[in-house]
Formats: structure tokens, C-alpha cells, sequence
């Protein structure tokens, strides 16, 4: 009977031997886990400096981190404000931002605008000289030879269908306006082939008053920003236009066009050249590496020719080249 306690010892010291094994296996097992943790966290750590580190070295504008933009989980306040500054980094580096149609007057904008369609503005700027020293005025290319004038535009490509709608757009402002472009949307847009994409171009450039161009530039690059997820032009056009006051919207169409040009091109972004990569949330689509996405830019800075051949003086302050005429020899 003496001996038992000592045969009850040997037992509590088992149970407790197995607990503290437990209870070290559970912190191995935590400690583990943390650590992988860890990892995963630093793995994402380089990928974000270097979104940065490239924006601060070739746009000059350096940034803490890469934006944290998780596409829906975004507020509209947020967005408002990353859209903003967006807009305002590139009014920086596009101070001299125009429209890229050569252009004397209304009715010569809205003309060349037409044109533009499915064609470069140099295109049209190089083609337009010829179609306004023969036909100055509405009337003058509503009364013209549609042969004649088919001839003129046929560098523009679908020579055709564009007569129809520069003789039709111009008959209609004799007939309705009195040979005037009116200054008002709902009249624009009753000509022929001029939708709200081309009233807004002439109503902020020709007339002062604010409008938002949703070309393919356009559609493309807020898309990537992440500004809309629609499609439709005219949802677009709302969409955008309620994240900025009216009065930047013209300057901003100028601005997102420029950036879409020269920078953030369809096919291949030169993301690692790109001045607002830290708010960019595309980031990465394109060209990382700096030098190699350099070699992709079509920038006025690099010396590159802009698409008007007579561009506003501020552009040629800026160091931008005008574009050569049509037919001139390269380097001459």
C-alpha cells in the first residue's frame, strides 16, 4: 500500500510531458505559418517599389507606393481624386496640349473633324489644304463636284462616303444656318455625319464652350485607369465627365489623347516610361523595363513630329516639330 503513490507519479508526468509537446508543436506550427506569410508579403513588396521607383525616375514624380486600386473595392471619392491628379500630371507633362487638326475657323475644324474618322490627323492635315484653298466656304463645297472633291480626299481613305458628308454637312448649314457653324450641340449633330464626338471637339476648340472627346484614345485609356467600365461612348462621355468639373473637359480630352499617342499605345503601353504609373492601375500590361519602353515612346520631347503642320506657338516653344506636308521628302 506504501508504494502506490509512487506508481500514480510516473502518470501526471506523462499528461504533462504530452501537453507542453502539444503546446509546441501549435507555436512550431503558428510560427511556420507566419513565416510563410511573410514571404508571400515580400514577394509583392518589389513589384510595387519598381512601379514607383520607374514613374519617379523617368515622369519625376516620385510616390511612396504604387497606387492600391482593387477595382470595385474603390470609393467614388477615391476615384474623384486619383482621376484628378491623374488629369493633373498630365497637364504637366502636356502643358501645350491643342487639338492636332489644322484649323482657321468653325467651319474648318468641323470639316477636318469629319475627315479624321478611321485616319490619322496628319492624314487629314496634309489633305485639307487643298480641299480649303478650292473650297473656302459652306457654300462653295456644297455646290462642288463630288468627283472633284473625291479626288482631293482620297488619301483620307473612304473617299466616298466622306464627300457625301462634307457637301451634305456644308448644304445644311446654308439651308439652316445661313452658311454659319452654330454654336449649340443639338444643332451640330443634325448635320450629316457629325455626332456628339465631333460637336464637342468643335464646341470646345472652336467655340470655348466644354465638351468631352471620346475617341479610341479616349475609350482605351480610361478604361485602363479604371475611370468606367463602360463601352458605349455616350456612357463614357457621362461617366468621366461626372468625376471632373465642366471646365476642365476639354483640356482633359486633350490631355488623354496626348498621353494615348504618345504613350500609352494600344498594342504595347510603354508602362516603364509612363509619368503616371504610381496611380496607373494597368500597370505592368505594357513595357516595364525603362529603357526598353523609352524606345516606344512617340513624344515631342524625343524630337518626334507632331500631326499639324501648323501648330500653335506654344507647341513649337515646347520644342515640338510640325508635321511635314503631304508628298515632302523625308529629311529633306
Amino acid at each position: 500500500m506504501e508504494q502506490a503513490p509512487a506508481t500514480r507519479v510516473p502518470a501526471k508526468k506523462t499528461a504533462a510531458k504530452k501537453a507542453a509537446t502539444k503546446k509546441a508543436a501549435a507555436k512550431k506550427a503558428a510560427a511556420k505559418k507566419a513565416a510563410a506569410k511573410k514571404a508571400a508579403v515580400a514577394k509583392r513588396v518589389p513589384a510595387k517599389k519598381s512601379a514607383t521607383a520607374t514613374a519617379a525616375a523617368v515622369g519625376g514624380q516620385a510616390a511612396a507606393e504604387a497606387p492600391r486600386v482593387a477595382g470595385k473595392t474603390e470609393s467614388h471619392t477615391a476615384l474623384v481624386r486619383r482621376a484628378r491628379r491623374i488629369n493633373r500630371e498630365l497637364a504637366e507633362v502636356y502643358p501645350y496640349a491643342h487639338p492636332e487638326l489644322d484649323f482657321e475657323n468653325p467651319f474648318q475644324l468641323l470639316v477636318a473633324t469629319v475627315l479624321s474618322a478611321q485616319t490619322t490627323d496628319l492624314r487629314v492635315n496634309q489633305t485639307t489644304p487643298t480641299l480649303f484653298a478650292r473650297y473656302p466656304t459652306p457654300e462653295d463645297l456644297s455646290a462642288a463636284n463630288p468627283e472633284e472633291v473625291e479626288e482631293i480626299l482620297r488619301p483620307c481613305g473612304f473617299f466616298r462616303a466622306k464627300t457625301k458628308s462634307v457637301t451634305g454637312l456644308s448644304k445644311g448649314l446654308v439651308e439652316q444656318f445661313g452658311g454659319e457653324v452654330p454654336g449649340r450641340l443639338e444643332d451640330l449633330v443634325k448635320l450629316p455625319g457629325v455626332g456628339r464626338k465631333t460637336a464637342f471637339v468643335v464646341l470646345g476648340n472652336a467655340f470655348g464652350r466644354p465638351g468631352i472627346t471620346v475617341d479610341t484614345h479616349f475609350q482605351r485609356l480610361v478604361r485602363r485607369w479604371r475611370w468606367t467600365a463602360e463601352t458605349d461612348p455616350d456612357k463614357i462621355e457621362a461617366a468621366v465627365g461626372a468625376l471632373f468639373p465642366r471646365t476642365d473637359w476639354t483640356d482633359l480630352s486633350h490631355h488623354v489623347i496626348w498621353h494615348g499617342r504618345r504613350i500609352c499605345h494600344a498594342r504595347k503601353p510603354a508602362c516603364g516610361a509612363c509619368p503616371i504609373a504610381p496611380l496607373c492601375p494597368a500597370y505592368g500590361e505594357g513595357e516595364t523595363d525603362p529603357e526598353k519602353a523609352k524606345k516606344l515612346l512617340k513624344y515631342e520631347k524625343g524630337g518626334f513630329p507632331g500631326q499639324r503642320l501648323k501648330p500653335p506657338q506654344s507647341y513649337l516653344d515646347a520644342g515640338g516639330r510640325p508635321a511635314p506636308p503631304l508628298g515632302a521628302v523625308p529629311g529633306a
